[in-house]
């Protein structure tokens, strides 16, 4: 379905005022591009944090409101901005509004799932063999073949962080074992525990989108019988204790979960970190190391480490 993209540039401060009148008008969504919240996310400001951000970025002088209209409201634009004027009226001068250039252009709005599709082939991890849903694909006997559908979560088998994971957790996973996957993202890593022989996966994710994504790829592969996904912060939820524990994130976010994976961990039981640069490895080891774990393995594959604990 094609759009019109209508770009808005203005200032952090007046972003929301822009986006409320850009959501009057839109069909595709609002978004938003705003330096400001990259710094939250490096900083960890409400607790959430980002800790990949390339230190040659330079701070943008704008913040980008972008709202995706049906190509009937292109005529509707002058009053999309005249109503963004008045909102600047209406503030009395007490909020910087910047320039509010605007630029329209228009754009597939599918363009993204048409190149993820194209690219995306069946991925080999030892006896997982991880299968685009549209791609026709027949199984070895020894092969266990996860499909995945076309989703906005992360979690494929493509990448690195991803791929040791899968391949760690085939190493160290046991018939009957109760797996926990923290932060699941498309469900991916409890899916191959439950296709391995897992008699209960449990996934948690703060993202609804992903907890959705992991549910429709679980019903997909048949083990929605095994796998529970659920919108949970690990450290909040004192429920769950697994016999393996999965968590595929960032270095930052591993370090935070530390202290609580003890706690959700059974007797004898396995934690597989994924996720860590290699400068954060040591920063991660000790923190786990501090809080009773024993490492027992380390991977490494392009710029991405892989950790095994006991």
């Amino acid at each position: 379905m094609k759009y019109l993209e209508l770009t808005v540039h203005t200032t952090s401060e007046a972003s929301e005022l822009v986006s409320d009148v850009l959501w009057e008008y839109t069909e595709g969504g609002v978004a938003v591009s705003d330096y400001a919240d990259v710094v939250a996310l490096q900083s960890g400001k409400n607790g959430v944090y980002w800790d990949y951000l390339d230190e040659s970025m330079q701070a943008p002088s704008e913040t980008l409101v972008k709202g995706f209209l049906s190509l009937e409201k292109r005529g509707e634009i002058p009053a999309v901005m005249q109503k963004i004027r008045e909102r600047q009226i209406l503030s009395g001068g007490e909020i910087d509004f910047g320039t509010l250039e605007e630029t329209v252009r228009e754009i597939d709005g599918d363009d993204w799932i048409d190149v993820w599709k194209k690219h995306f082939r069946p991925i080999h991890l030892k006896d997982i063999v991880v299968v685009p849903e549209w791609i026709p694909y027949e199984k070895r006997p020894e092969e266990k073949v996860i499909l995945l559908d076309s989703n906005m979560a992360f979690g494929t088998g493509e990448h690195e962080t991803t791929a040791m994971c899968v391949e760690l957790m085939q190493e160290y996973l046991h018939e009957g074992d109760v797996v926990l996957d923290v932060g699941c993202g498309s469900g991916i890593l409890g899916i191959a525990a439950a296709k391995c022989g897992a008699s209960r996966c449990f996934l948690t994710d703060i993202d609804p989108v992903a907890v959705a994504s992991s549910m429709h790829n679980a019903q997909k592969n048949g083990v929605e019988q095994i796998v529970v996904a659920k919108e949970s912060n690990l450290v909040d939820d004192t429920s769950m204790r697994a016999d393996l524990i999965l968590a595929n994130i960032t270095a930052e976010i591993l370090i935070l979960l530390a202290p609580a994976v003890p706690s959700h961990l059974k007797k004898n039981g396995t934690v597989i970190l994924s996720g860590i640069l290699p400068d954060r490895m040591e920063k991660v080891k000790a923190r786990f190391i501090s809080a009773g774990l024993s490492p027992v393995k380390e991977e490494k594959r392009g710029e991405w480490c892989a950790l095994v604990l006991k």
